[in-house]
């Protein structure tokens, strides 16, 4: 006769217990091995980008497994803390919740320089910085203002840089009291360039950007336009852009007032006037001469 025959799976057991379970190897070549990304603590002011749907903002508050985080222009988002799910300088990272239960300051002023808690505005300089206009002022004073402060540079606003080499010389400028001024629309040829050219002090920096006028310094995508409008030669620029924008051109000033709201760090503004501030600002701080 025949043996029965079995219907069960072979046994996994050999002659002596259980065979060990074989583990395939890792074949996965190294450079495509996604790195575990840093972990950040998620204090309040950290901005970050979502890079699913693109929002980027200042994180606000954490909250067990979720982040809210605010844009520019005051909107909110919540967003799940998860593995690599930012951007923190373009750079994937994994928020985490802070481990101090104590509110925590922004870590950046809004030039982008590190926050000193606490630090109290230092007495002020001899030097100076002057800005052409008004409107130059005040941006300067919401995106350096923190800086200034801490470095004791007091900022001056000139209305006009036609009086530019007689300011220079009854502000007579040394070591120890430099001066710098920023030039709106300071393109070689123009006005503004043959006037800066005329202030030959060593210890007076004049540098300016290209733009006729400091709106144009802002980001467009900071105001919600896809474009600063061209404007006719001969007319005037504010009132020009207002028109092509359909914003009141009877009040410029106050359109300033809801452009500047729309600016809330050095990231909405062009390299071309940050570069320039930056540069006086190091100018006006240097130590000075033995």
């Amino acid at each position: 006769m025949r043996p029965p025959v079995s219907h069960h799976r072979p046994s996994h057991e050999g002659p002596s217990g259980p065979r060990p379970r074989v583990h395939q190897a890792d074949l996965t070549p190294p450079w495509k091995k996604q790195r575990p990304a840093p972990e950040v603590p998620a204090e309040p002011g950290l901005v970050v980008e979502e890079p699913g749907t693109g929002f980027c903002g200042a994180v606000i508050r954490c909250e067990a497994g979720t982040v809210t985080l605010e844009d520019r222009f005051g909107k909110h988002r919540v967003f799940p803390l998860e593995p690599r799910g930012f951007l923190l300088e373009g750079r994937p990272v994994t928020l985490v919740r802070p481990t101090s239960s104590a509110p925590v300051r922004p870590t950046r002023t809004a030039s982008g320089s590190v926050a000193v808690p606490g630090a109290r505005a230092r007495v002020a300089r001899a030097g100076r910085i002057y800005v052409e206009g008004r409107h130059d002022a005040e941006l300067v004073e919401k995106v350096w203002g923190d800086d200034l402060r801490i470095e004791g540079v007091v900022v001056e606003y000139l209305e006009g840089v036609d009086d530019l080499p007689s300011i220079v010389a009854e502000f007579a400028p040394d070591a120890d009291a430099r001066l710098g001024i920023l030039v709106d629309h300071l393109v070689p040829g123009t006005k503004e360039w043959r006037i800066a050219r005329s202030v030959t002090s060593e210890h007076a920096l004049v540098v300016g950007h290209p733009y006729i006028d400091i709106w144009e310094a802002v980001k467009p995508s900071a105001v919600g336009i896809p474009a600063w409008p061209r404007v006719p030669h001969g007319q005037d620029w504010k009132t020009g852009v207002c028109r092509a924008l359909g914003w009141p051109s009877d009040n410029t000033g106050a359109v300033w007032q809801a452009i500047l709201k729309r600016v809330g760090s050095y990231r909405d503004l062009e390299p071309e006037l940050l570069g320039r501030v930056e540069e006086l600002i190091d100018f006006v701080t240097a130590p000075g001469e033995a």
